[in-house]
């Protein structure tokens, strides 16, 4: 073994370390961190900032405006790449590192790939407080960063600099492990950074780290054949594991060789288009009413890759046959354990391929084929129907905005979301072209991550098209990357739909009896109650101001032409539009448990507490 060693600070060697990382799945080899996403302060820019410039050839460095925009940017870059690659996030001290919590939590919810590097307070405490430091009375060595704990993966923090050595190669083995990723948390504290150590010369050396395809055990796949086999009405759930692991082929011909219809969560559409005969559309609170009616009826349920939120379980309420069985295919054991199924503990597209072997000659009976035919062609009849707009000369409903959108995006089109009300007409009406298109991150449906995560998206794919569509709610919340694509000239698309308030939220809260309290972006009226006139925020003016082109549009018709202007574009766009109420949306077709106050004087609230009541009745658990 060598002993040659390089005198680096700790900043620098990891730097370095870094730039060396490789991932390698089906022969392929990738940059496992690729850049890193910064905003400096007295905290980093003396050690890790110094680092980015003295090597500012190895990480590219993109400067954010809001640390957690930075962190939604990075784990669109991820989601965009398959985990295969992904993006590193270092703040300062203090404020900065708390910033991160919140993406840190919709990383690891969604088992995307993100490298934490924040500030720490001085390791060798040469006075205490520092500016910015929480004194913790029991706990010395308490920081704030140690808020990251439970929303990390992995948590190391380095109060030496040798400790880089082993603490390094551990965050990398999670952060490429399939069934172990998340948000990976290297707390640095700011003298520790700029210390200087005689590092080895094998610690900066090219390593791959290999990324599993685990086959199923052939017990678990024996039993997985036989209970497909015998099963008369068989449902395939397909999570976001599908396209975490590139299987989108492999179920596509599972399904033409088996006939069994496929239904998907919010993280799994795409996973087969729009318009092959198994695609039965999104399923659960969200889903089409005929996947929700699949899901009430099948005998078998087959997750592949998912995690069974209670959106996709209706809360326990959707899956009703008495006799329903369970077979959950996830490369995490955690989740193919869920609903007591029988498990394929194995990577998606490795257990699809052998689960299509074993069931060679093995097809659905022709009438169940032809009865879920029947739903999805009387579904897209809804479809159409929502998206539908007459002669475009009125203002639009938000289904009419995604029907526009739908006319003039390709194959190559990205749509990101997050929150509001969008995602439940996503997942139930949207014609998913492509595996990347559908891009809505629901396992934290964090406002404010559309923006920046497009920003992550386009850098992953410049050449596509993308899109990041938000109600002025969540735009309120995090509209600050606008500035980093203008900088980086990164051609964003951003449908901005003004409906005056939180508009999802508004109409959960008329369904459990409170009557849309504080829901909406009005004036106070003469009874104090928040009824009075829309607020006069122009929140086109404030994207122009931002550096965006700003298109508006008042009818589906200008909404048509405007959004085929911004696809045009070669520079961030704007498309803003004011929507209309929409009662013809269609409504969930399974429910979702919200629960409603068990005693009150308003009989809005009495009735909605007995809707609830009979609707929890029907939950069961799974045994």
């Amino acid at each position: 073994m060598s002993t040659a060693t390089h005198r680096l600070t700790t900043a620098q060697a990891l730097v370095r370390f870094l730039a060396a990382q490789y991932t390698e799945r089906d022969g392929v080899r990738h940059r496992s961190v690729t850049g890193v996403w910064a905003i400096l302060g007295h905290g980093n820019v003396a050690g890790l900032g110094q680092a980015l410039v003295e090597y500012a050839g190895l990480l590219p460095f993109h400067q954010g405006r809001s640390e957690q925009a930075m962190v939604h940017a990075a784990v669109g870059y991820a989601r965009r790449l398959g985990r295969l690659s992904a993006q590193a996030v270092t703040t300062s001290i203090g404020p900065g590192a708390t910033n991160l919590v919140t993406g840190a939590a919709l990383a690891t919810v969604n088992r995307l790939p993100v490298l934490l590097l924040p500030g720490d307070y001085l390791a060798a405490h040469p006075a205490d407080p520092l500016l910015q430091q929480l004194e913790h009375p029991v706990g010395a060595d308490v920081s704030v960063n140690d808020t990251l704990r439970p929303v990390s993966r992995y948590f190391d923090r380095l109060t030496r600099p040798e400790a880089l050595l082993a603490s390094a190669p551990a965050a990398m083995r999670v952060l490429t492990d399939p069934a172990e990723t998340g948000a990976v948390t290297l707390a640095l504290p700011q003298d520790v950074q700029a210390q200087a150590h005689d590092w080895p010369a094998e610690f900066f050396a090219d390593r791959v780290w290999r990324v599993r395809r685990p086959a199923p055990d052939p017990a678990e796949l024996a039993y997985a054949v036989r209970a497909v086999r015998s099963a008369a009405r068989p449902l395939i759930v397909a999570g976001g594991g599908v396209r975490h692991s590139g299987a989108e082929s492999a179920l596509r011909a599972l399904a033409d060789a088996t006939g069994i219809p496929v239904a998907s969560t919010q993280s799994g559409k795409g996973s087969l288009r729009h318009d092959h005969p198994a695609d039965m559309g999104g399923i659960g609170h969200t889903g089409t009413a005929v996947a929700d009616e699949l899901a009430r009826t099948a005998d078998l349920v087959i997750g592949i890759g998912t995690r069974y939120t209670d959106f996709t379980t209706a809360s326990g309420t959707l899956f009703r046959r008495p006799d329903v069985r369970f077979l959950n295919l996830n490369i995490t054991a955690f989740d193919a354990h869920k609903l007591a199924a029988r498990t394929l503990v194995c990577d998606a597209r490795a257990g699809l391929t052998a689960l299509a072997e074993g069931l060679s000659g093995h097809r659905v009976a022709p009438v169940y084929e032809a009865e879920y035919r029947a739903g999805r062609a009387r579904w897209e009849e809804t479809v159409v129907s929502a998206f539908a707009a007459g002669d475009g000369s009125g203002v639009p409903t938000q289904t009419q905005v995604l029907g526009a959108l739908d006319a003039v995006v390709g194959d190559e089109d990205v749509v990101v979301n997050a929150a509001g009300s969008l995602p439940g007409d996503l997942h139930r009406l949207w014609r998913a072209r492509s595996p990347h298109q559908y891009h809505v991150e629901y396992g934290y449906s964090c406002m404010g991550y559309e923006i920046p995560a497009a920003l992550g998206v386009l850098q992953a794919a410049p050449e596509a098209p993308v899109w990041a569509l938000v109600g002025d709610g969540t735009y309120l919340m995090n509209p600050t990357e606008i500035v980093t694509a203008v900088q980086e000239d990164l051609p964003l698309r951003l449908v901005l739909v003004q409906n005056h308030g939180y508009a999802s939220i508004g109409g959960l809260s008329e369904a459990v009896g409170a009557g849309g309290f504080g829901t909406a972006f009005r004036h106070r009226a003469a009874d104090g109650s928040f009824t009075g006139a829309p607020l006069p925020v122009d929140l086109a003016a404030n994207a122009a101001s931002l550096g965006m082109a700003v298109l508006r549009a008042r009818t589906v018709r200008e909404l048509r032409e405007a959004l085929a202007a911004a696809r045009e574009a070669v520079r961030p766009t704007c498309v803003y539009v004011e929507t209309a109420p929409d009662p013809a949306a269609p409504g969930a077709h399974a429910w979702w448990d919200v629960p409603v106050a068990e005693v009150s004087a308003l009989p809005s609230t009495t009735a909605a507490r007995a809707c609830y009541e009979r609707e929890v009745a029907a939950r069961r658990r799974h045994f």
